[in-house]
């Protein structure tokens, strides 16, 4: 499954069912009727995010109730991995560099923070990393 690759519709429908925890067709469209879409619609993007694994899904009475694979937290940390992985097949030093000046300008408490996750890492199992 490639968690990047979601359209603008697929991540609102997300959004709405990590909040709501689970939805048909009718509750989601009626939730994004603001977007002006047909429930044919929101009908094909439950399918395609069921397709791509990012749904589960269960059959009641004549429709499908949709609820999310992943929690918010563990989906982004997927869409890091992927988008990560991808460019530390390629040049891996600037990449790594560049993260590293992000996170230094971002503020000082993150770079503390992603020396202690280096170190913890380098202690190996029951480290105390993530």
């Amino acid at each position: 499954m490639r968690a990047t690759t979601l359209g603008d519709l697929e991540a609102a429908v997300l959004e709405h069912l990590w909040d709501a925890g689970s939805g048909d067709v009718k509750s989601v469209h009626a939730a994004l009727r603001a977007r002006r879409i047909t429930p044919n619609t929101i009908q094909s993007t439950l399918r395609r995010l069921f397709d791509k694994g990012l749904l589960e899904r269960v059959k009641v009475s004549h429709a499908y109730v949709y609820s999310p694979r992943l929690d918010r937290r563990d989906f982004h940390r997927r869409v890091l991995e992927e988008a990560v992985g991808e460019v530390l097949s390629g040049e891996a030093d600037v990449a790594l560099a560049a993260f590293v000046d992000l996170v230094a300008d971002t503020d000082e408490e993150h770079l503390r923070r992603l020396e202690e996750l280096i170190a913890a890492k380098r202690r190996g199992p029951g480290g105390g990393g993530e």
